[in-house]
């Protein structure tokens, strides 16, 4: 009867380690294994090759005027190497022969790739990298190979990375040559500004910035690295300008950048084509032409800050609708909660709420940017005055903070913020007080609706125009709401959820910019109010918020092609009154490092 081999038992002495097992050859007989031996075998095996005993090849390496001999075992070569595997075990004159001559190979080199077979170690440095992974691919020893490859991804710079890739491409080093356009893609800004950049020819750098994978916090970035690529060498380079500017997501512009571009790029004074080009999307810019979507770089997830479960939270997330995953940012430099968020160039603001806990309880008007590049927050220019519940939003390159309140002061005004100038500004205030406001940007204008201001709870809606400084009341919706989301999608305003001062909502209604006019969509799974809202990739998406039953964690989309709202997942922690917004992905080389469990 054979002795089952289920247990391994370690025969422990001083001088001798070794696995026993019950042998397959039945009773009485045990294997044992040696771990040790392969590592001693090979250490006798160094010996013998440095003193030249039981060698059975010479090889000599032959590089410029020098010549440096070799003894070795062929045995040993082979076993690390399928060149010298296929010279000494096939029909070659090589595999009878006790000398070998190897043309144009560094000793030094050849000598590294030899103290590898028999030891298993090499030594990596930059003098000699590019030198060593050259001779391994050559003679075949890809565990070397991939130790070199593996030191100069470990070792890319924006000053080296577009060489290396270059190289890589060459010697069709398929890893480090994908390793190496990662770096350039998630480095592009900093790439730009090196010597090597300049070196691209414009097809490469076409190849470069057509990418959807790019990461750049806003399309001036690339539309700047042309600019400064053809200043390299303007007279033989502004002929490749106008291919260029194809690639670049024009309509993702700034137009004020743009206007700067018309007004004083030297580049743009030796290309007319170029410039009617963008002058004629300029002119679309400022009349508010239909135009289409700017098509946004890379994955573009949902952020969530901050918000409020028994004490305002520091806490900072990133959702990911692809993989339904969750990931963990810097915390905010403070707790806040009843925040507004939004996303400009890239970069994320939130603005104003307040920090309530037992301690304390305080409206704030401060404005801290995040930054997905870097994964940290700095703190920018506060507002007038502090807001708390406040609707935030972009137009046109601007921030506008709408509402809020202070104390018990209900605010009706609005202010204005530059990033240019990191400055706030008051605009002409809203015609009624609004806390917790729905607020969206929609065709290059504001639009507020619903509210409270400490009396009453509003259904109106009103509409700001920046050209004029001037709101237009539109069509009320059809709810009184509080705490309720607004968004765009599609030439439509969305009204989701909310309070209606006994209860929260699970109705959503819509607005027709065109037609004036409100009607109702289908509703949520669960009533919300106080809870985020986004719109990511043509879906409304929900998450958090509070009703009746508590803290909500749950988020659903709503996918307007069906009509129909369809559970998501969960946040790590129910919570309200948090700040949403949909920006880049950050960077992951810039991510905390998450414990192993």
């Amino acid at each position: 009867m054979l002795c089952p081999r289920k247990k391994k038992k370690a025969v422990k002495d001083k001088d001798f380690l070794a696995i026993a097992v019950p042998s397959m050859k039945g009773h009485g007989y045990m294997d044992y294994t040696v771990d040790s031996h392969p590592a001693h075998a090979m250490q006798i095996m160094d010996e013998l090759r440095h003193h030249g005993l039981l060698c059975d090849l010479v090889l000599h390496a032959t590089y410029k005027d020098t010549r440096v001999d070799f003894k070795v075992h062929k045995v040993v070569l082979a076993s690390c190497s399928s060149y010298f595997k296929a010279m000494f075990t096939n029909d070659f004159q090589e595999s009878q022969a006790s000398e070998v001559t190897l043309q144009d190979v560094c000793p030094q080199v050849l000598a590294r790739l030899i103290d590898f077979a028999y030891t298993s170690r090499v030594t990596v440095g930059k003098s000699c990298v590019l030198h060593l992974l050259l001779a391994a691919m050559r003679f075949q020893v890809e565990d070397v190979v991939r130790a070199c490859c593996d030191f100069l991804a470990k070792n890319l710079e924006p000053s080296n990375v577009i060489g290396i890739a270059r190289f890589a491409e060459e010697i069709g080093c398929t890893e480090l040559h994908v390793l190496s356009r990662q770096y350039i893609n998630t480095h592009f800004s900093e790439v730009t500004k090196e010597e090597e950049f300049f070196s691209l020819s414009h097809c490469q750098l076409l190849e470069l910035i057509s990418q959807d994978s790019l990461k750049v916090l806003c399309e001036s970035e690339v539309y700047k690295a042309c600019i400064e690529w053809v200043r390299w060498d303007v007279e033989g380079r502004a002929q490749f300008f106008h291919a260029l500017l194809d690639a670049v997501r024009i309509y993702a512009l700034p137009p004020r950048f743009l206007k700067r571009q018309l007004q004083s790029c030297p580049v743009l004074s030796k290309a007319d084509s170029c410039r009617d080009f963008l002058s004629r999307i300029f002119q679309e810019m400022a009349l508010r032409k239909p135009r289409p979507p700017p098509t946004l770089r890379g994955t573009q997830l949902i952020y969530v800050i901050g918000g409020y479960r028994q004490q305002s939270l520091t806490s900072a997330e990133a959702f990911d609708p692809s993989r339904k995953a969750w990931v963990q940012l810097a915390n905010m430099p403070t707790p806040g909660s009843g925040l507004g968020a939004c996303a400009l160039f890239g970069l994320l603001y939130v603005v104003g709420g307040r920090n309530l806990s037992l301690q304390d309880s305080s409206e704030s008007g401060s404005l801290s940017c995040y930054n997905p590049m870097t994964n940290q927050w700095t703190e920018l220019a506060p507002m007038h005055v502090p807001r708390n519940r406040v609707g935030v939003v972009v137009v046109d390159g601007s921030i506008y903070a709408a509402g809020g309140s202070h104390g018990s002061v209900h605010h009706n005004t609005v202010e204005k913020y530059d990033p240019e100038t990191d400055s706030w500004i008051f605009v002409r205030p809203m015609s009624v007080a609004r806390l917790g406001a729905g607020v969206a940007s929609c065709g290059d204008m504001l639009y507020v609706a619903g509210g409270f201001d400490g009396e009453n709870r509003w259904r109106t809606a009103e509409r700001y125009h920046p050209d004029t400084n001037t709101w237009e009341a539109i069509a009320s919706m059809s709810y009184v709401r509080s705490g309720f989301g607004l968004v765009c999608l599609d030439r439509y305003l969305y009204a989701v959820g909310g309070y209606d001062g006994t209860m929260q909502l699970h109705t959503v209604e819509r607005y027709s910019i065109m037609q004036d006019m409100w009607e109702p969509v289908a509703p949520m799974r669960h009533c919300r109010s106080a809870h985020g809202v986004a719109v990511h990739q043509g879906c409304i998406y929900v998450l958090g918020g509070f009703n009746q039953g508590g803290f909500l964690s749950s988020v659903e989309y709503y996918c307007p092609v069906r009509n129909e709202w369809t559970y998501v997942t969960d946040m790590p922690l129910g919570r309200s009154g948090m700040g949403v917004a949909v920006t880049m992905e950050p960077c992951p080389i810039k991510m905390p490092e998450e414990d192993d469990e």
